[in-house]
Order: structure tokens, then sequence, then C-alpha cells
């Protein structure tokens, strides 16, 4: 039987290659984000062993909706791929409003402690018991960006999260790990090739790495034993400023 992995935000980006690798890699992998067309082109491009199953990470309702149909139709989960994300406009602090700042904690923290728990209760239950959860986290968790407080707090406290889920797993043979990418080229990442903010608060623009890489990563985390678990694995274009950002 194949494993199953359940990708969040897999209708673009880094969601979407890792679902392709995972599919590649010879697992099931449910497809979930809140736009299902963009889902439906992921299948299209993965093939035929995907479930499309749109949901809302930030609703703990349709959350609980997502992991029923991943036991009704899977009958368990092995990965659960925390990807799913949001940033706030690059504004100067003072100015940020709570309307941006609440989509974002609620998107990249909330939406990861909802999908995580949900995996968590049906890990720990399934047989054979346990699974792994890999978070998305940041370089920017610890080295932020200028104006780029909601994303930065998110991710800080998704680092926090991981930790807490790593050591509560133990006994239910749950692992979690988290991997923090810098610069990976997708859309997301199109001005760094035109120039965005520096720390010097100049204008510079900054490598990019092909996103595959990202995915091959997130699959290699996958595939060991859950008795061995990368904690945390940082992946960046090599010349991208960084360490104090410059």
């Amino acid at each position: 039987m194949s494993k199953v992995a359940v990708v969040t935000g897999a209708g673009s980006g880094i969601g979407r290659e890792v679902a392709v690798a995972f599919v590649a890699a010879g697992y099931r992998v449910v497809l979930t984000g809140r736009r299902k067309d963009h889902l439906e082109e992921t299948a299209r491009i993965a093939g035929p062993e995907t479930v499309v199953a749109p949901a809302d990470v930030t609703d703990a309702n349709s959350v609980q909706r997502l992991f029923a149909l991943v036991r009704d139709k899977c009958s368990r989960i092995d990965v659960l791929f925390n990807n799913a994300g949001a940033a706030a406009p690059a504004v100067p602090f003072d100015e940020l409003t709570i309307d941006e700042w609440s989509p974002v904690i609620q998107t990249n923290l909330t939406g990861v402690f909802l999908c995580a728990r949900e995996a968590f209760r049906l890990m720990k239950t399934q047989t054979p018991r346990g699974g792994r959860i890999i978070n998305n986290g940041s370089i920017s968790a610890t080295t932020p960006r200028p104006n780029s407080a909601p994303y930065t707090a998110s991710k800080h406290g998704v680092t926090g999260l991981t930790k807490s889920i790593s050591l509560d797993g133990r006994q239910f043979d749950i692992a979690c790990g988290q991997i923090d990418i810098g610069n990976a080229d997708t859309s997301m990442a199109a001005p760094m090739k035109s120039g965005v903010l520096q720390a010097d608060l100049s204008m510079k623009p900054e490598p990019t790495f092909g996103v595959q890489h990202v995915a091959d990563a997130v699959v290699y985390m996958a595939s060991l034993p859950l008795d061995a678990n990368v904690l945390s694995m940082t992946i960046t274009a090599t010349k991208m400023p960084y360490v104090g950002r410059g």
C-alpha cells in the first residue's frame, strides 16, 4: 500500500512542486488549499495518485472535514507537509493594521496548528501508529527582513510549534521537523530578481535557486524511518544575503 502525504498550499509554488515529488516517490497525495482549480491543475501535473480536497487552513471546521476525508479515502496519513502561507504588505511597522497582521498569523501559525493537530490525532490512533509532520518555516523566523513583522512573528511561532510537536509526539511515534527556505524560485520570490529592500535600507537583487531542490529536501525528510528525524533544515540560494542579511 502506498504511503499517504497531505500537502497544504498545494495549488502553486513550493506546495505544487513538493506534491509532484511525493507522487514521483510513490506516495498517494492529498492536495489541499483554497482554490480548487489550482489544486486540479496540480493533480493534472502530478498524476492519478492524488486526491483534490479544497480546505481553508484557518477554519477549524474546514480542517476537521479535510482530515475526516483523509481518513475515509486513504485510511491513514504518513506525512503532513504544512506549507500553506501568507505575507503582509511590506509597510513600516507603525503603519501595520490589524487587518494586515491577522490573516498572516491565522494562516502561517494557526493554520499550521490546526492541520498538525488533526494529523497528530489520526497518527496517534491509526495502525500502524505514527507519522511525520514537516512544517514550512522560514529563515525570517530568526533573521527578518525590514518591514516583515507579521511574517517573521508567525514563522518564529512555527519554530516553537515544531519543537513542541516533536516533543509531544515522541510517545506516539510522531516525528516533527521544519524546513526553512530562502529564495526558492517561485512567483513569491520573483521580486528578488529586480531588487528588494535590504537590512541597510538599500535595494538590491538577490539570487534564487530551483524550487525542485526544496521538493527533494522535503521528500528526503519524509523518507527517514520514524526513529530518525530532521528537526531543522535550512536550504537557501548559496549567495543570498542571509547571515547578517548582508
